[in-house]
C-alpha cells in the first residue's frame, strides 16, 4: 500500500475554541450533530458498488468490438455467425453475478469487523462504531487504538501516538493537553481523552481507509502482464484488421461483399480475448470468496497474488506460536517487601491498555482510593513502566535485561541470574524493582531512575497454540522460511520457538537478540539468512527486518496481532493481522485472520497459490487461440484465400477448447509456488503453440482445397475447423497436466461435445455451416495429429517443460 501525500504539518497546539465537558456531549447534542451530517462517515467503501460492478464488466473495449462485429454480421444476414455475440452476454453476467456474490461476502465481513470508537456521553463511556462519531465527541484512547478523528488531546497520561502511517516519522510523539492529534495515527503508549475537531472526509481517517479497502490498485505482475497483453493485441487488431478486410475483399473465393465480411469478422473476433480479462476478475474475487469462507478477510484483492508468491513469513510468538492472552502465574520474591503486590496494582491500574497490565490487574485489584503521584507508561521500545507513590518510592516493572543492564552487586546479578534460567525454560519474567529517586526525563523522554533495587519476578503465563507444530510444518514443507520476531526475551522466545519444532532451533540459545543485530540493511540480510528467532525487536527493527529480506528478493508475509506490529505489516508485501488484534494492524494489514487463528494462514497461502497457477494456466488456452488467429490472418493476407474459419466455428472453438476447460481449471486445486516471469512463461508456451495450431489449420484448409475442389470454402473450412479441434483439446490436456480422472474427464466431455455436434445435422450444417464427408474429415485429421505431436514437442523443449516435481506437488 502506498500513503496518499502527506498533509502539512499540524499546528504545535489547537486553539480551545469550544471545549467539550468532561462528562461528554449529551444526547441531544449528539442527535443535532447526526441532523447536520457532521458524523465520521467517509464515501470510501469496502468494495465497488452495483453500477460500477456493471459497468466494468459491460462497458469494456473487447466486448464493444464484439458488440460492433455482431451488428455487422446481423446486418450481413448470416444469424449463425453472429452467435458469438452471446459470449458477450455470458462474459458481463458471469462477472457482474460472480462479483455481486462476492461483494456481499466481503462487505458483510468488514462491516463485522469495523473498528469502533469509545466516545463519553452523558457522562459514560460508550462503544459505537467509528462511523457514529460526532464532532466534538470526547474519545477515550488506550494503548493500540487507532485515532479515528483528527481532535486536540483534553486528557492525557502518558499519551503517546505513531504517526507514521502519516508523516513516515517512525518516532513516537508524546501528547499533552492542547496538542492535535491526527486520524489515523496510533496510540502506542498511556491513555487519554481527545476532542474530535475534524470527521468524515474532513479528517485524515477517509485517506487512511481508503488504503486499506479491496479495491486499492497495488502493483500485481499478473494485472500487469495482462494488460500488457490486451494493448498488444489492441494494436495489432487495428494493424491487421484492415489488411484482413483488403485481402477478403480481393479473394477469388469469397462471393460477394457479405463473405468478406464474415471471413473479416471471423479473423477479429479470434483474435479477441474475450474471456481472459473476465477469467482473471473472477478468479480473484473467488479467492478472495474462498478465504472468506475460512474466514479470513482480504482488503486488496491483489494481495491473492502475493499470497502465492510469499517465500517468507515473519511471525511474531504472541498470538501465533503461543495464545494471546496472558494470565499471571506467580511471584518469585528476591527480597521481602510488603510493597510489591499494592505497587503491581497501582502499576496495573496506571496503564490498562495493556496486556500485562490486564493479566495483573486480574491477580492484583485495583487499590481503591491509592493513587500514584506518576506514572510512566509502558512502551514496546523502552521495554517497562513506572509509578511513583505518594510516599516517594518509585517502581519500575520491566524486561530484567533493561531494567537491570549492569548489574551492580551480588544481589542484582543474582536476580539477573534467576530471571535468565526461567526465561531459558520458555516462561514469561518480568522484574519489579523500586528506587527512592524519581525518574528522570531527557527531552520529555523517561528514563530509568538511578539506584534501582531489585524486589520481585513476576511470571506471567502464555499457553502455546495447539496447532502451532502443524502450521510451521506445513510452512517448511511448502519450501517457506519462517522468521520468528517478537519483542520478549530471546531465551524466551526461543524456548517456544523450540517447543513447537521450528526449523534450525533447538533450543533456547538459537535464538539472537535483537540489540547485537547490525543495522546495515546487507548485514542484517545476511544474519537473517541463518538466523530463524530474534528476540527483544523493537517495532523499527520488525520493519527493518523485513525491508531487509525484501532486499534479498524475498517475497515476505508479515503477522502480527499488537500495535508495535502496524509498520511491519505495513512495509510487507503481504500483511496478515489476527481479528482479535488492535484496530492499527487490522487497518494497515492486506488479510485479517478473523477468528485469531495462525492455523488459517496455510489456508490463505494455499488459496492464493491455486488461484494464481490456474491464472497462468488459462491464460495460456486464452493466447494460443489469440496467436493462431494471428497466423491465419497473416495467412489470408499473403495468399488471398478466405478466411479458413467462420465466426460461428470459432465460437464453438472458444466454448470447448478455451471457455469451459479454462473456467474448470482455473477452480481444481493447485499447490505449485507462484515465480516471477508470468508473461514470459506465457508467451513461451502460447506463441509456438499457436503458430503450430495455426500452421496445422491452414494445411487443412489448402490440402481439402486441393483434393476436393468442389467441396468449395465450406468443406475446407470443415478440415480447417477439425485441424484445430484435435490440436487444441491436446493442448488442453497438456496444460492439465498432471492428468487426473476429473481433468481427463473434462477433456473427454468436450470431444464428445465436438462429436455430437458433427453427429446431428441441423447443428452441423444449418448452424455450423460445416460440410463433413468422409475425404474432408480425413484432410482435417491428418494435419491434427501432426498438430498434436509438434504441440506435444513444444511442452517438452527444456524452456516450456514444466518440472516434474513441481506437478507431482500441485496434484496432490
Amino acid at each position: 500500500m502506498t500513503a496518499g501525500p502527506a498533509p502539512a504539518a499540524p499546528p504545535a497546539r489547537v486553539a480551545d475554541a469550544s471545549p467539550t465537558a468532561a462528562s461528554g456531549l449529551t444526547s441531544a447534542q449528539v442527535a443535532e450533530r447526526v441532523a447536520a451530517g457532521r458524523v465520521n462517515t467517509v464515501t470510501t467503501r469496502t468494495s465497488r458498488t452495483v453500477g460500477q460492478i456493471v459497468r466494468a464488466n459491460v462497458l469494456t473495449f473487447f466486448n464493444g468490438l464484439l458488440a460492433a462485429l455482431w451488428v455487422t454480421m446481423v446486418l450481413a444476414g448470416r444469424w449463425q455467425n453472429a452467435l458469438f455475440g452471446g459470449v458477450v452476454v455470458v462474459n458481463a453476467v458471469v462477472g457482474i453475478v460472480q462479483e455481486l456474490r462476492a461483494k456481499r461476502t466481503l462487505d458483510r465481513l468488514a462491516v463485522l469487523q469495523a473498528p469502533r470508537a469509545r466516545p463519553v456521553r452523558d457522562g459514560a463511556e460508550r462503544e459505537v462504531p467509528v462511523a457514529e462519531v460526532v464532532l466534538d465527541d470526547l474519545l477515550v484512547l488506550r494503548a493500540g487504538d487507532q485515532v479515528p478523528v483528527d481532535g486536540v488531546v483534553r486528557a492525557s497520561r502518558g499519551l503517546a501516538v505513531d504517526e507514521s502511517l502519516l508523516t513516515g516519522e517512525a518516532d513516537a510523539v508524546a501528547k499533552g493537553i492542547g496538542d492535535p492529534v491526527l486520524s489515523g495515527s496510533i496510540v502506542v503508549a498511556g491513555s487519554g481523552r481527545v476532542q474530535a475537531t475534524a470527521v468524515g472526509d474532513d479528517g485524515y481517517a477517509a485517506r487512511l481507509a481508503a488504503q486499506a479497502k479491496v479495491f486499492t490498485r497495488t502493483h500485481s505482475e499478473l494485472v500487469a502482464g495482462t494488460t500488457r497483453l490486451l494493448r498488444w493485441i489492441a494494436l495489432g487488431l487495428l494493424v491487421v484488421g484492415p489488411a484482413v478486410l483488403w485481402s477478403q475483399f480481393r479473394s477469388p473465393e469469397n462471393d460477394g461483399w457479405r463473405d468478406a465480411v464474415t471471413g473479416t469478422v471471423g479473423a477479429l473476433v479470434g483474435m479477441v480475448p474475450e474471456g481472459l480479462v473476465l477469467l482473471t476478475t473472477l478468479a480473484f474475487l473467488l479467492g478472495a470468496a474462498g478465504l472468506a469462507r475460512r474466514r479470513t478477510l482480504v482488503q486488496e484483492l491483489p494481495a491473492v497474488e502475493g499470497l502465492a508468491r510469499v517465500d517468507v513469513v515473519c511471525l511474531d510468538k504472541t498470538g501465533t506460536l503461543t495464545h494471546g492472552d496472558l494470565a499471571f502465574d506467580r511471584l518469585e520474591r528476591l527480597r521481602a517487601d510488603p510493597g510489591a503486590e499494592r505497587a503491581l496494582a497501582l502499576l496495573a491500574a496506571a496503564d490498562a491498555g495493556n496486556a500485562t497490565a490486564r493479566a495483573l490487574a486480574a491477580a492484583f485489584p485495583d487499590p481503591g482510593r491509592e493513587q500514584a503521584a506518576g506514572a510512566v507508561p509502558f512502551d514496546s521500545a523502552r521495554k517497562w513502566s513506572a509509578v511513583r507513590t505518594a510516599a516517594g518510592t518509585t517502581w519500575v516493572l520491566g524486561a530484567p535485561e533493561l531494567v537491570l543492564p549492569a548489574p551492580a552487586g551480588p544481589a542484582d546479578a543474582a536476580a539477573r541470574d534467576r530471571a535468565d534460567a526461567l526465561a531459558a525454560e520458555g516462561r514469561r519474567v518480568l522484574l519489579l524493582a523500586c528506587a527512592a529517586a524519581p525518574w528522570p526525563a531527557d527531552a520529555g523522554t523517561p528514563r530509568l531512575p538511578a539506584g534501582l533495587v531489585p524486589v520481585a519476578l513476576v511470571l506471567l503465563a502464555e499457553r502455546v497454540r495447539e496447532d502451532a507444530a502443524e502450521v510451521l510444518r506445513y510452512f517448511t514443507e511448502q519450501g517457506v522460511a519462517l522468521k520468528v520476531l517478537s519483542g520478549d526475551n530471546p531465551r524466551t522466545v526461543g524456548a517456544v520457538a523450540a517447543a513447537v519444532g521450528l526449523p534450525g532451533v533447538s533450543g533456547a540459545a538459537d535464538a539472537v537478540d535483537a540489540r547485537t543485530l547490525p543495522e546495515d540493511p546487507d548485514a542484517l540480510a545476511g544474519v537473517l539468512e541463518s538466523a530463524s528467532v530474534v528476540g527483544r525487536v523493537t517495532p523499527q527493527q520488525k520493519r527493518a527486518v523485513v525491508r531487509a529480506l525484501q532486499r534479498r528478493g524475498h517475497v515476505v508475509a508479515m503477522t502480527g496481532d499488537g500495535v508495535n506490529d502496524a509498520l511491519a505489516l505495513k512495509d510487507a508485501d503481504v500483511g496478515v493481522a489476527m481479528g482479535n488484534g488492535s484496530p492499527a494492524t487490522r487497518a494497515v494489514a492486506q488479510l485479517v485472520l478473523l477468528d485469531g487463528r495462525f492455523a488459517a494462514l496455510p489456508h490463505a497461502v494455499a488459496e492464493g497459490r491455486r488461484v494464481i497457477a490456474n491464472i497462468e494456466r488459462a491464460a495460456n488456452l486464452f493466447l494460443v487461440k489469440n496467436v493462431y488467429s494471428l497466423v491465419l490472418s497473416l495467412v489470408t493476407v499473403a495468399t488471398l484465400v478466405a478466411y479458413p474459419l467462420a465466426p460461428v466455428q470459432l465460437t464453438l472453438v472458444s466454448a470447448v477448447t478455451i471457455g469451459v476447460p479454462g473456467f474448470v481449471l482455473a477452480l481444481a486445486p493447485n499447490r505449485r509456488r507462484y515465480r516471477p516471469g508470468f508473461l514470459r512463461r506465457v508467451l513461451t508456451f502460447s506463441v509456438p503453440v499457436g503458430v503450430v495450431t495455426g500452421g496445422v489449420s491452414y494445411a487443412a484448409y489448402a490440402l481439402t482445397r486441393g483434393l476436393q475442389p468442389a467441396g468449395g470454402v465450406p468443406a475446407a473450412r470443415t478440415a480447417a475447423l477439425l485441424a484445430v479441434l484435435v490440436t487444441a483439446l491436446w493442448t488442453v490436456l497438456v496444460l492439465a497436466r498432471p492428468l487426473t480422472a476429473g481433468r481427463v474427464a473434462l477433456v473427454a466431455a468436450m470431444a464428445a461435445v465436438v462429436v455430437a455436434v458433427l453427429a446431428v445435422p441441423v447443428l452441423r450444417e444449418d448452424v455450423l455451416l460445416l460440410a463433413v464427408s468422409p475425404p474432408v474429415v480425413l484432410a482435417g485429421t491428418v494435419p491434427g495429429v501432426v498438430g498434436v505431436v509438434l504441440v506435444e514437442l513444444v511442452a517438452r523443449l527444456p524452456g516450456v517443460r514444466r518440472s516434474r516435481p513441481a506437478a507431482a506437488r500441485e496434484a496432490r
